[in-house]
């Protein structure tokens, strides 16, 4: 690497070790030991995190959290790639906008986009106050609620990496597979599709953990009734617990290096993160 690019990286390794590198030795630390919140005077080595671990209220959390964040995948998968097939093959000079369209609720704050989706979700909104109990929708609270939520919030996180794996297809296989005499639809899933997996998994992966991970989302639009491993690593810090707080975000940070080498290994030049 040239010296000047080295000398423009040691800010990044900076910030890597202090931000990144040293919480997570911290987490590591705090999971093998018990104190009094972050205190280390009185500390002592001690195993009580992991026996919390594998309490029934954490395995619910984990079970539930993996449900979620599988079928809030599969929607996704489903939406994202019809939105990402659709925008890929219309024939719009400038595609660019119609994906700033789809991604422009994410320049908004989460926790302000989370709470109006709520307020739609409730009894009495603006939409039934303009038209009527026909736009009566009362399921803020249940786990529609949630995954609707989770859908909406993540979905363009699919929508991008699919229509990024389609724009890199070369259009002479298309050409070749419909002079073999291949009808569109079986040039759909014998060309297209196998060609746009690295965008799928990519999508697949960005969606499915932070999905698992978030707490926001079940805490307002499931209001407590929905309990995710989210929820319980909030409850654990809010409550000073540390200790068991650090452990499960340990295990999350297992699962999210675990995705990153998935990635590493299906699309090694980062093709459908641009």
């Amino acid at each position: 690497m040239n010296k000047e690019f080295k000398i423009l990286a040691k800010p990044y390794l900076v910030w890597l070790l202090l931000l990144a590198i040293f919480p997570m030795l911290v987490m590591v630390i705090l999971s093998f030991i018990f104190s009094e919140g972050l205190s280390f005077e009185e500390a002592s080595i001690s195993l009580r995190a992991f026996q919390l671990l594998v309490d029934g209220s954490t395995l619910i959390a984990f079970r539930n959290s993996m449900v979620f964040a599988l079928l809030t995948t599969a929607i996704s998968f489903v939406l994202g790639y019809f939105v990402a097939y659709n925008v890929f093959k219309s024939k719009f000079k400038n595609k660019f906008l119609i994906l700033t369209i789809f991604i422009l609720p994410m320049w908004s704050n989460l926790l302000l986009r989370t709470e109006a989706l709520g307020n739609l979700m409730g009894g009495n909104n603006i939409l039934t106050d303009i038209f009527g109990s026909f736009f009566f929708l009362d399921i803020k609270g249940s786990s529609m609620a949630v995954i609707v939520g989770l859908v909406f919030t993540y979905l363009p996180f699919m929508i991008l990496p699919i229509y990024t794996a389609l724009e890199k297809i070369d259009y002479s296989l298309e050409e070749a597979a419909l002079d073999l005499g291949l009808t569109e639809m079986q040039k759909f899933w014998k060309v297209i599709f196998p060609l746009s997996l690295k965008g799928v998994a990519t999508g697949s992966i960005l969606v499915f953990l932070p999905s698992m991970s978030g707490f926001a989302i079940p805490e307002i639009l499931g209001e407590g009734n929905i309990l995710l491993i989210g929820n319980i690593i909030e409850q654990a810090f809010r409550n000073m617990d540390y200790n068991f707080g650090s452990l499960l975000s340990v295990v999350i940070l297992v699962f999210i290096l675990g995705a990153l080498l998935i990635v590493s290994k299906v699309d090694k030049e980062g093709e459908t993160l641009l």
